[in-house]
C-alpha cells in the first residue's frame, strides 16, 4: 500500500505521474420479488420475467451513462452529515475532480455521496448518481443533474464501475466495504487492469490496511502487489491529480479542462 505524505504539492514533469507511483505498474429493496430472487428456485416464467427485467436495468444504464465525460466514482457512507469532517473531505475532492476534467458518478444518495456530487456541482462539472431503491434511504441527492435508479445492488455496481476510469473510497460501511473489495477483486483478477483505487481518509483506512497487511498478506492470501494497488491519502488535490494523469497516460483518454455541467442523457 502506498502512504502519500507529500505536501501535495502536484509532481514536476520529469518525476512520476502522480504522488503514488502508480507509473511503476501497469450498487429501497422494498418490492416483494427482489426478496425473492435470493430465495432460491423459482418458476421458469418468473425466473425468465426476471432476466427481462434485469436485462431491462441494465440496458437504461447503459444509454443514460453512454456519453459521459471521463469519469471518477466515489464509494462513501450514506450516513455521514454534512457536519461530518470527511463529508468536507468529500466535497472538496467532488470540486478537485471536476477541476481535472473529470464527471463525479456516486450512488446518487445522502451523505458522502451527497458531498462528492455537491462539490462536482459547485465546480460547474458533471454530477451522476446511480440510486438504488432501499425501504429506508434513499431519494436522489439534490446535487445530481441526472441519475438513473436501480433495483438490483448487482446492476448498479456493475454502472458504478462500467463507466469510470479510476475510483475513490470515502469512509463508509458494509456498502462501501463491499464496493472496496470488488473494485480491488476485479484489479486483482485483471478484469480490470491497473485502474487507481485511493482510499481517502488515512485514519480511517490505516486499521483495515493494518489487517490486510498483518492477516491476509502475512498469511499469503494475497499478494505484496495487491496491497501495493491500495493507495490511502488525505491529499485531496494529490488524488486528483493521480486520477488525471493515469486516465490520460495509462489509459489513453483525453481529458477536457473541466467536465462541464452541460452533459444531459440523450
Amino acid at each position: 500500500m502506498k502512504h502519500q505524505e507529500s505536501s501535495g504539492e502536484p509532481p514536476s514533469s520529469n518525476e512520476s505521474w502522480c504522488e503514488f507511483g502508480h507509473a511503476e505498474w501497469g450498487k429501497r429493496s422494498a418490492h416483494v420479488a427482489e426478496r425473492k430472487f435470493l430465495h432460491g428456485p423459482s418458476r421458469r416464467l418468473q425466473d425468465l420475467w426476471r432476466v427481462v427485467r434485469i436485462c431491462g436495468e441494465f440496458a437504461r444504464g447503459f444509454r443514460a451513462f453512454r456519453r459521459l465525460p471521463p469519469t471518477v466514482t466515489v464509494f462513501g457512507s450514506a450516513r455521514f452529515g454534512e457536519d461530518d469532517p470527511y463529508y468536507g473531505m468529500a466535497r472538496s475532492l467532488g470540486s478537485a475532480l471536476a477541476r481535472q476534467g473529470f464527471a463525479v458518478m456516486t450512488g446518487g444518495g445522502p451523505g458522502i455521496m451527497e458531498a462528492a456530487n455537491r462539490g462536482a456541482a459547485e465546480a460547474n462539472g458533471t454530477s451522476v448518481g446511480c440510486n438504488i431503491v432501499l425501504p429506508e434511504e434513499q431519494e436522489p441527492n439534490a446535487y445530481v443533474q441526472q441519475w438513473t435508479e436501480f433495483r438490483y445492488f448487482f446492476v448498479r455496481k456493475v454502472m458504478l464501475l462500467k463507466f469510470s476510469s479510476g475510483f475513490v473510497a470515502m469512509p463508509g460501511g458494509y456498502g462501501t466495504l463491499d464496493e472496496v473489495f470488488e473494485t480491488a477483486t476485479l484489479v486483482q483478477t485483471e478484469k480490470v487492469q491497473d485502474f487507481p483505487l485511493i482510499l481517502m481518509g488515512r485514519a480511517y483506512w490505516e486499521p483495515l490496511l493494518t489487517f490486510l497487511r498483518d492477516s491476509l498478506l502475512a498469511r499469503g492470501a494475497i499478494s505484496p502487489l495487491d496491497l501495493e494497488r491500495l493507495t490511502i491519502t488525505d491529499d485531496v488535490d494529490a488524488a486528483a491529480h493521480c486520477l488525471r494523469e493515469c486516465a490520460s497516460r495509462r489509459f489513453g483518454l483525453r481529458m477536457p479542462e473541466s467536465a462541464t455541467s452541460e452533459w444531459s442523457e440523450s
